[in-house]
């Protein structure tokens, strides 16, 4: 097995299939931050194809990681060691696969090691374009009020004069310095699977910089594009054992393998500040309805995705093709899918709702993905208010069956105590339950649950029918179990 590099790249065997372009004539005119598998198998891979077009050397990737732990900085090691190369397995259904080079990727920095490294990056006149992918909770947006939190700690450090820890700062300061010099302001792309990403980026970041500097804030939001996108690629985790195995696949010895479906989409607006790669020429979908994508994406894959989530985990499930096989499962999410999101759901011109979700289905049972019940499961208090708030608050306004949300929502409250149906522990991911939503839960209160957090909003808790459901679910999920509510449910909504 030939270890990854740029100098062993002409040893790969055939298997593999290699950058086609000169990773030596390349500039970083895109500063990501967040390279993590999502990126590695997305954004990446469309730059990476951009790149084999001619005229296109401008276009190269810096990637930055702003986390300090043991983790973070072997990643960084790796990619010093591999020339900030990596593989892209991608798999289909039908058990085919095949393993490419990414070469998008010519720098990469650790912030925390050399933050200067970054500002210098970011206000270098190559530098059009830095793109986000910090999960859906990392823009710091207050719950309550939907602005920029300016007292979370970070940002506190931030402001005043601490070495810069969040994305925020390291953007805003880059922006401050281009400003100064007189250079234009680079296009802010987030990547981010929540709709109207690049207004919640705006929103963001405009927030931090007119907390600095209220000229600099206005200027950057006249001056800096943020374009809103939808993106879909299902990367799940790659631990070790998965890791041996794409390696084997590939012959190659790479120490940071990327795992991808066979399936990936892009829908963004063509709205940039300071130019950007010829993404319509390799599958990107320049349009100017991707808010409709958004819904459609969200509303489908995503909050299936989490109704399939929590009732797996509880089942006794782990593995999300696997948790596909079971019928009830499979039953729960398409008539999820028909009866509670597509009657109330706009279709983007020349898309067939229908046929959306059934490609949608038939990607989470994709065997060679291998994906975890616990990643689509953790962060559920972040993604609610994305997934599946608007969903539930349609049903609501509209008199429409709402069992299957009270069952969803009885599965999560379940979830947290981080035991299955067969007593095995799985752990719980879920770091923005803030002590008085714990509280609220743990109180004598039977619909505590329903008052905290995401979905105090929403009303649940003195919704009678809907607290009537609830709670019969809840009963029902600790006297006899996740599979034989979920039976119940099924037979009653047949």
């Amino acid at each position: 097995m030939t270890e990854l590099s740029q100098k062993t790249l002409a040893e790969l065997g055939s298997s593999v299939a290699l950058p086609g372009y000169d990773r030596s004539a390349l500039r970083a005119g895109i500063v990501h931050f967040g390279v993590g598998n999502f990126h590695r198998v997305h954004l990446a891979v469309y730059v990476d194809r951009c790149l084999a077009e001619p005229g296109s050397e401008a276009w190269g990737i810096c990637g930055v990681e702003l986390i300090d732990n043991p983790g973070t900085r072997a990643k960084a090691e790796a990619y010093r060691a591999q020339d900030n190369l990596y593989t892209v397995t991608e798999s289909a259904p039908d058990g085919s696969s095949h393993a490419r080079v990414i070469g998008a990727m010519i720098e990469y920095l650790h912030a925390p090691a050399d933050p200067e490294a970054v500002l210098r990056r970011l206000a270098d006149p190559a530098t059009h374009i830095a793109s986000l992918t910090i999960t859906e909770g990392g823009y710091n947006l207050d719950e309550a009020t939907g602005e920029f939190n300016l007292e979370q700690s970070d940002v506190q450090g931030d402001l005043s004069g601490a070495p810069l820890r969040t994305v925020f700062a390291y953007i805003v300061e880059g922006l401050r310095r281009r400003r100064d010099a007189g250079l234009p302001a680079f296009t802010v792309m987030s990547c981010d699977n929540l709709r109207h990403n690049g207004d919640t980026a705006r929103k963001a970041i405009t927030g931090y910089a007119r907390a600095m500097d209220g000229e600099l804030a206005e200027w950057i939001d006249r001056n800096a594009a943020f374009p809103n996108s939808m993106v879909d690629r299902i990367a799940p985790q790659v631990p070790e054992a998965v890791r041996i195995r794409l390696n084997e696949h590939s012959g190659v010895d790479d120490r940071v393998p990327a795992l991808g479906e066979d399936f990936m989409q892009f829908v963004l607006e063509d709205i940039f500040s300071d130019g950007r790669p010829d993404f319509g020429s390799v599958g990107v979908e320049l349009r100017s309805d991707v808010a409709v994508f958004e819904v459609m994406k969200q509303r489908i894959l995503n909050a299936s995705h989490m109704m399939l989530g929590y009732p797996g985990l509880l089942i006794g499930q782990r593995i999300v093709h696997e948790a596909m096989r079971d019928e009830r499962l499979f039953r729960l999410l398409d008539t999820f899918c028909d009866r509670d999101v597509i009657p109330n759901l706009q279709a983007p011109e020349g898309v067939s709702l229908p046929a959306y979700k059934a490609k949608v289905l038939e990607r989470f049972a994709n065997p060679a993905i291998n994906d975890q019940l616990q990643r689509l499961s953790m962060l559920g208090w972040s993604k609610f208010p994305i997934y599946h708030g608007k969903i539930l608050e349609a049903l609501l306004a509209r008199g429409m069956d709402t069992r299957r949300e009270a069952f969803f929502l009885a599965c999560i409250e379940r979830y947290l105590a981080g035991v299955d149906d067969k007593g095995e522990s799985f752990t719980v991911d879920e770091p923005q339950i803030t002590p008085e939503d714990w509280a609220m839960i743990r109180s004598d209160d039977p619909v505590g649950f329903l008052r905290g957090g995401p979905f105090a909003p929403l009303g649940l808790a003195d919704h009678p029918t809907f607290r009537e459901q609830y709670l019969g679910f809840k009963r029902q999920l600790a006297d006899e179990g996740c599979a034989a509510t979920l039976d119940g449910l099924l037979a009653a909504t047949a």
